[in-house]
């Protein structure tokens, strides 16, 4: 499958705000956007040329990189959710923030979506018991993830939930750190959603 192989930070520079795909990195002094908060390039410190297009797309390049995902998967959920009923935006970021391993960064065992992944990958988690590997499986309301018995001791799990235990978890979701095992209690409301995200000129991007 593709993936991003380019530096991270740059993609947080380039979208002129944080995305926090780095964990820990991103609320330390070694962030990039505290050391050079402007996009990467020669013409970095140039003021843009506004644009209704260029709000649009960069809109949209925002939500692609703090999911993880490539154009062809992002365009994909679009679809899907132009065809669900309700609001076409909202469906897309419920459709995003329900796959596994968004649910996974939530629940605080990982310090980043791309490190909650990696380890849906190598089959460190369950849902309703049975091992799941694909990152992009969504979950349902009753839908109980976990942590796989074999993989409770390994570090880079025991590292995310100290260094999240601070975090908040979403109200549609509930936690067991003890057990390392979270519910869904719901599908996430678009209130519930913490993501500086303007999904309309999402939509007016992929209407044109």
């Amino acid at each position: 499958m593709a993936r991003y192989r380019g530096a991270t930070c740059r993609l947080c520079r380039r979208e002129g705000e944080k995305l926090f795909l780095k964990g820990d990195r991103c609320f330390s002094d070694k962030c990039a956007m505290e050391k050079h908060p402007y996009p990467p390039g020669q013409a970095g410190k140039k003021r843009p040329r506004e644009s209704e297009y260029r709000l649009q797309m960069r809109e949209k390049q925002k939500t692609k990189r703090m999911y993880g995902m490539l154009e062809k998967q992002f365009h994909g959920y679009y679809e899907l959710a132009s065809r669900q009923p309700g609001i076409t935006g909202e469906n897309l970021l419920i459709l995003l923030e329900t796959r596994l391993d968004n649910v996974v960064y939530r629940l605080g065992f990982a310090k980043s979506r791309a490190e909650a992944r990696q380890i849906v990958r190598h089959g460190h988690i369950t849902v309703n018991g049975q091992r799941v590997d694909i990152p992009s499986f969504r979950v349902s309301e009753g839908d109980l993830v976990g942590v796989a018995p074999k993989a409770k001791d390994l570090l880079v799990i025991k590292a995310a939930i100290v260094s999240n235990e601070r975090s908040t978890v979403p109200g549609w979701l509930e936690v067991d750190i003890e057990k390392l095992q979270g519910s869904v209690l719901s599908m996430p409301k678009r209130e519930q959603i913490d993501i500086t995200v303007h999904e309309r000129l999402i939509v007016e991007l992929y209407s044109k």
